[in-house]
């Protein structure tokens, strides 16, 4: 005989999901906690890998964690080959589904953590963030207010339409409130186009939901925490410069330990774009010389910055670093970036246009700032110290070459003569 599925058709309330917290961290199974709040396994499995917080591990070092590690010859590990398999955790993926309390103290795995007050909230905010605005591109509204403009105004009613259109993806009531709110008002069709008028609030703002940042272990807390338990971890300092709102943008990192910076140009202020700077930094570089550069990033919070999955995994979803976010309105917390933006400034002073430059005017300009000694670093020059740090390969796989010390030029005239 199967077992009998409970449902009570009530959502989960945060003492539930406190108990579902309290199960995880004693081992408990799913369906034991399940039992507990009377609800099914199922739900209490979909509501810990909903809202899980993942948490990657520290690559510093190891770019590389192999399942086959300890019977492996070919080692160490520097980037995965035919041999290689995904490290497995029966806690983590099977039962209970996260890592809260976990008695191995020494695991390097990616970790996934279930926080019961997070979880509510971000559920209630789900809730709300589903009631409002429409879940439309703006390409997907054009696409529905051309089909159904003719064929209104023909008399065909919504089921008549959606029978014959297949490739119109919301449903028959969803297009009713649509229509009523005024979505495709802009084509011709309104509550009027339909046979039955309904009186609604008239649609004012046709705008993709924008899902809410998250910040939930990492934030500056979490950093120095991390930091803490990490203290050889390098640490990378992330940011954005522009002389005009609508770019380009150049994105910007520095190396702590050596105060050598680099930089990217971008069209566009996306977490797609910036992300993809990294994409391009994992293949230029070796994985140990990655993962010993890019361990580590602390940003500030700007939009093209919070997708921070983007960041922290890569095509293949591995974890390949971890990101932090400066607390709002503290760019103190991020002090050499943004000192070091000073010498940027010399030669992109503001309301200088930036339309005309090119990546290679960027890798010029930060090779002449690298060039350039330091008192902080007793009057060595950062090139000279990454250098020493990581080798005069990894400098060349960032396009940054030395600049004689009396060559060095920090004015404007050095890249906006060449576009002259």
């Amino acid at each position: 005989m199967g077992r009998k599925t409970q449902h009570d058709n009530t959502h989960l309330t945060l003492e539930e999901r406190r108990i579902i917290q309290a199960g995880i961290e004693n081992g408990a199974t799913k369906a034991s906690i399940g039992r507990t709040i009377g609800k099914d396994e199922t739900t209490v499995g979909k509501e810990i890998r909903k809202h899980r917080q993942f948490r990657p591990r520290n690559t510093y070092g190891r770019p590389v964690l192999c399942g086959k590690e300890r019977e492996c010859r070919n080692k160490p590990c520097r980037e995965p080959c035919e041999l290689y398999e995904e490290p497995k955790c029966t806690r983590r993926d099977r039962s209970p589904g996260a890592c809260n309390k976990c008695s191995k103290n020494t695991c390097r795995m990616d970790k996934y953590y279930y926080d019961a007050v997070a979880a509510d909230r971000a559920y209630r905010s789900q809730l709300a963030a589903c009631r409002e605005g429409i879940n439309l591109e703006p390409q997907e509204r054009k696409q529905i207010g051309e089909i159904i403009a003719p064929l209104l105004a023909q008399g065909q009613s919504v089921h008549q339409i959606l029978c014959s259109h297949s490739e119109i993806s919301v449903s028959e009531r969803t297009l009713y409130s649509y229509i009523e709110s005024g979505v495709f008002k802009e084509y011709g069709v309104t509550n009027f186009s339909l046979k039955e008028q309904v009186n609604r609030k008239q649609f004012r703002k046709c705008k993709k939901r924008k899902e809410p940042a998250v910040y939930q272990d990492r934030r500056y807390a979490d950093f120095l925490s991390f930091c803490q338990e990490h203290p050889d971890t390098p640490i990378t300092e992330m940011d954005t410069v522009y002389n005009h709102p609508s770019g380009p943008y150049l994105q910007t990192f520095l190396f702590r330990g050596s105060n050598f910076m680099i930089g990217f140009l971008h069209r566009d202020k996306t977490s797609e774009s910036m992300a993809n700077t990294i994409n391009l930094l994992q293949q230029r570089l070796d994985p140990l010389a990655f993962s010993r550069l890019f361990p580590l990033l602390l940003t500030d919070r700007g939009s093209e910055f919070e997708r921070f999955t983007l960041f922290e995994q890569d095509a293949n979803g591995q974890s390949r670093l971890r990101i932090f976010y400066c607390d709002p309105m503290q760019s103190s917390q991020k002090p050499h970036v943004e000192n070091n933006h000073n010498y940027v400034r010399d030669i992109l002073p503001n309301g200088y246009p930036m339309d005309g430059l090119s990546q290679d005017n960027i890798d010029l300009m930060f090779s002449h700032i690298n060039s350039t000694p330091r008192r902080s670093l007793m009057d060595k020059t950062p090139y000279e110290m990454f250098v020493f740090l990581h080798g005069t390969s990894a400098a060349h796989a960032l396009n940054i070459h030395e600049i004689p010390r009396d060559s060095v030029i920090l004015k404007p005239a050095l890249i906006f003569r060449k576009n002259a």
